[in-house]
């Protein structure tokens, strides 16, 4: 019996399951895990239903993409985070340090997007105090998602979880999204393991063509499935973003030593006076300062840290999530 704060371990092992490839059948999900499918099958209903677990589909290539900061007024941060959130074309949307500000992440879409929608996007309102961008210039880890601190599987489960075809490397050339695909990912961005029929009626496309259509995208990393979890459900706590600065030389050294602790979700080299964006997931805030003054200060090269603490995801990768504590599966 599940109870109604914390996951057990199948939950956990079921969500880490899905990290690796969202849109994974639950048969095969379910013989590596060693259950049937309709434990699996019915425990992800379950999570689906309550807002603790979704699989979305998002545009896989980071490139033009953009990190905001916007620091607002108090009493104007709710309504500005959702009007971001209500974009396509803004990626997540989260409350920062104490709910003072707000952070986004924007970029093209399509290949016909252009560089101006990051003017286009921002709201023009006299209650936001400063606004900061960053530009991505390149990702060490972070896309899929997958939270590795829950660390509930074995190596064995999951190399036979890993998709067939593994998703590019950053260094790859992926290719973002015809203008085609968009009702494609209106779907997949609400429901990543929506089914072909439905994917079907969306696009007018036969259920044989949006088959091989999604198979390309993720492929070729122009599509990616998240999977994202709600994080206190799992025992994590505690999430922050560390804005990082170190010397140019030593900025591909640092980022591979970041993106390789189970602590970061996300470690991108960035334009602005922090050169690195950092996000981590702990158990709890003891766990962020032992993580702050033990892994990265260990890496004496890096000059300058800043923490913000991530109070709450507005949008996540896909659509808006829910805002309701209360919601625990029964």
């Amino acid at each position: 019996m599940v109870n109604s704060h914390t996951a057990d371990l199948l939950d956990l092992r079921l969500v880490e399951a899905l990290q690796f490839d969202g849109r994974a059948p639950f048969s095969r999900i379910a013989e590596v895990l060693g259950v049937s499918d309709q434990t699996i099958a019915r425990r992800y209903r379950r999570l689906r239903s309550t807002g603790l677990l979704r699989i979305v589909g998002a545009p896989g290539a980071d490139r033009g993409r953009w990190i905001i900061r916007l620091q607002c007024v108090p009493s104007a941060v709710q309504a500005l985070a959702e009007a971001l959130a209500r974009r396509p074309d803004i990626v997540w949307v989260q409350l920062v340090s104490g709910g003072t500000e707000i952070l986004c992440n924007i970029g093209p879409v399509t290949a016909e997007d252009g560089e101006q929608i990051l003017l286009e996007a921002l709201p023009r309102s006299d209650r936001i105090i400063s606004v900061a961008a960053h530009r991505i210039l390149y990702t060490f880890c972070g896309s899929p998602r997958r939270v590795r601190m829950l660390d509930v599987l074995t190596p064995e489960e999951e190399r036979l979880l890993e998709p067939p075809d593994p998703v590019p490397g950053w260094d790859a050339d992926v290719p973002p999204l015809e203008p085609g695909d968009i009702p494609l990912l209106e779907v997949l961005s609400r429901d990543g393991r929506a089914g072909h029929a439905e994917l079907s009626a969306a696009t007018g496309w036969s259920p044989s063509t949006v088959a091989r259509r999604v198979d390309h995208l993720r492929a070729t990393g122009s599509l990616l499935c998240y999977a994202e979890f709600d994080l206190r459900y799992a025992g994590l706590g505690a999430a922050a973003r560390l804005w990082i600065t170190v010397p140019p030389g030593e900025l591909d050294g640092v980022g591979r030593a970041l993106a390789a602790h189970p602590e970061t979700a996300f470690v991108a080299a960035t334009t602005g006076p922090a050169n690195l964006n950092v996000a981590i997931v702990c158990r709890d805030s003891r766990a962020i300062y032992r993580y702050l003054t033990e892994r990265v200060a260990a890496l004496p090269v890096i000059g300058h840290v800043e923490t913000t603490p991530i109070g709450r995801n507005v949008k996540g990768v896909g659509a808006v999530l829910p805002h309701d504590p209360s919601r625990r599966p029964r």
